[in-house]
C-alpha cells in the first residue's frame, strides 16, 4: 500500500516542547520576593530606622551627650574589652577542638562534638546560672573564693566566662565541617618532606582554613558583643563597673531616657553593622578566589580556597616519593639472550 511503512519500521513521533521541570511560574517568583522584602522591611529595616530615628531625634548635640557619658564610655570599653578577651579564647578552643574532631580517631569524639552544640540548645540565662551555682557565694566554689578574695561573679571574670560558653560553638563550627572535607593527605604529604608539627599548621593546614577561620571569628565578636541574657544574670548590673552596652540600654530605657538608650542602641547597631560588612567582605574574597581557581583548572576544597603552597605540596610530595623508590631499586644489569648476536640491543635481556 503507498505511503505505509515497511514492517519494523518505527513511527517517527511529533516533537514536545521540553520544558524546565524546576523553572517557576513568573507570579510566584513576583509573590516569594514581594513576601521576603516585605518580612524583612517590617521586621529589619523599619525596627533598624526607628533606632537612628530616636537616636537622633533631639539632634545630634544629645545624640553625642549621651554617648559620651560617663556610663556609656564603661560600658562601650567592658563590652570590647570582653570580646577582645573571648575571641582569641574560643579561637584557640575552636582550632584546637576542629583540628582533633576532622584528623583524629579518639574515645568520646562523639560526645565532644555533641557538647560543643550544646550552647546553641541551652538558654542563656540558664548558663549564667551555672557560673552563679559554681562561683556563687553558697555555690560549689564560692566560699573558697571568698577565703582568697578572689571574685568572679559580679566582676568582669563573671562577664568574660559567660561571653566565653555562649560563643565557643562559632569558630569550632565553621571549621570542623571544613577540615573533614580537606582530608589528611596535604599534612601527611607535608611531614613525608620533613615538616614539623608547626610547620605543618602553618604552612599547610593554616592557609586552607583561614577564611573559615575569619568568617568564624567574625561571628564569636558579633555573639559576644550583643550577648544580654547569660552577662545579665552574672553582672550584677553595677552602672560604671559591669554594665555591657546591652545592659546600659536596658538601664537608660526603664529609666525612661530614650534619647540615651536608643543612642547607645544606635552605636551597638552600628557594630553589628560594620561586622556583617567585613563578613561579606570576606565571602566575596572566598567567591573571587574559588572562581579564579577555577578557571585555571586548580584544585580547590569544598569550601575554601587552599593556599598556592598547600596545593604544590601533593606534587612534591608525590615527586619525592618516585625519586626514593627508584633509589631503593637495585640497577638491572642487562645480558645477551641466548644464541643471539652481542651486537644485537633487541636481543639483550634484563
Amino acid at each position: 500500500m503507498a505511503g505505509s511503512l515497511p514492517v519494523g519500521a518505527a513511527r517517527a513521533l511529533p516533537a514536545t516542547p521540553v520544558h524546565d521541570a524546576t523553572a517557576e511560574a513568573p507570579w510566584v517568583r513576583r509573590t516569594l520576593i514581594a513576601v521576603a522584602a516585605l518580612f524583612l522591611t517590617l521586621f529589619l529595616f523599619v525596627p533598624l530606622a526607628a533606632v537612628f530615628y530616636e537616636a537622633l531625634r533631639q539632634g545630634l548635640n544629645a545624640y553625642w551627650s549621651a554617648l559620651v557619658e560617663p556610663d556609656a564610655l564603661s560600658a562601650i570599653r567592658l563590652t570590647l574589652t570582653v570580646a577582645a578577651i573571648a575571641v582569641p579564647l574560643n579561637l584557640v578552643f575552636g582550632v584546637a577542638a576542629a583540628w582533633a574532631i576532622a584528623k583524629f580517631e579518639f574515645p568520646g569524639k562523639s560526645l565532644l562534638t555533641t557538647l560543643i552544640d550544646l550552647p546553641f540548645s541551652v538558654s542563656p540565662v540558664i548558663s549564667g546560672l551555672i557560673y552563679v551555682l559554681l562561683f556563687g557565694a553558697q555555690g560549689w566554689f564560692g566560699p573558697w573564693l571568698a577565703e582568697h578574695d578572689i571574685r568572679i561573679l559580679f566582676a568582669v571574670p563573671g562577664i568574660v566566662l559567660a561571653t566565653v560558653f555562649v560563643t565557643f560553638p562559632f569558630v569550632a563550627r565553621e571549621l570542623i565541617p571544613l577540615m573533614q572535607a580537606q582530608g589528611t593527605e596535604e599534612e601527611e604529604a607535608a611531614i613525608v618532606l620533613g615538616a614539623s608539627g608547626w610547620q605543618t599548621f602553618w604552612r599547610v593546614t593554616l592557609p586552607n582554613i583561614r577564611w573559615g577561620l575569619l568568617y568564624g571569628v567574625i561571628l564569636c565578636n558579633a555573639r559576644a558583643m550583643g550577648e544580654f541574657g547569660a552577662v545579665s544574670v552574672v553582672s550584677g548590673h553595677i552602672r560604671g563597673l559591669t554594665n555591657t552596652m546591652p545592659l546600659h540600654v536596658e538601664i537608660l530605657y526603664n529609666e525612661y531616657n530614650f534619647v540615651a538608650a536608643f543612642a547607645v542602641a544606635s552605636l551597638l547597631t552600628l557594630l553589628a553593622l560594620l561586622t556583617l560588612a567585613i563578613k561579606t567582605l570576606v565571602e566575596f574574597r572566598t567567591r573571587r578566589e574559588l572562581g579564579e581557581a577555577n578557571e585555571e583548572g586548580m584544585p580547590v576544597a569544598p569550601a575554601m580556597l587552599p593556599a598556592a603552597s598547600a596545593l604544590a605540596v601533593p606534587a612534591q610530595a608525590a615527586a619525592f616519593a618516585n625519586e626514593s623508590v627508584c633509589a631503593a631499586q637495585p640497577a638491572k644489569v642487562r645480558r645477551p639472550a641466548a644464541g643471539a648476536d652481542p651486537q644485537d640491543s633487541l636481543g639483550w635481556t634484563s
